[in-house]
């Protein structure tokens, strides 16, 4: 086996270790459980701009700019760094009390 083989391999197996491990799986279902709560909190605000889609079919790039800004800053409020690390903070106790010694911070 070649050297550029074996590092590709490598590369692969650490890779692998980083997508199954249980701190990446815990956060990406921290952030899906975050941004469905955020799209909660912008319920209004992504209904009145679903409607205007609706309504103006093709011409929404035109049409809808004030619904699509008002989700923007809605999610903008909701869904910011800032406030997924406090979420975070808040949440990932949850996490390991179902599988303890997992997570290391």
């Amino acid at each position: 086996m070649s050297q550029s083989q074996n590092d590709a391999g490598n590369m692969k197996d650490l890779g692998r270790d980083g997508r199954l491990s249980f701190r990446n799986f815990a956060e990406h279902q921290l952030r899906k459980e975050f941004k469905a709560d955020a799209m909660q909190k912008c319920d209004m605000q992504i209904s009145a701009f679903a409607s205007c889609a609706k309504d103006e079919g093709v011409m929404v790039v035109f049409r809808c700019n004030e619904f699509k800004r008002a989700v923007n800053e809605c999610m903008a409020v909701y869904n910011s760094p800032e406030r997924f690390e406090v979420y975070k903070r808040e949440h990932m106790g949850d996490l390991e009390n179902k599988v303890p010694g997992q997570i290391k911070h």
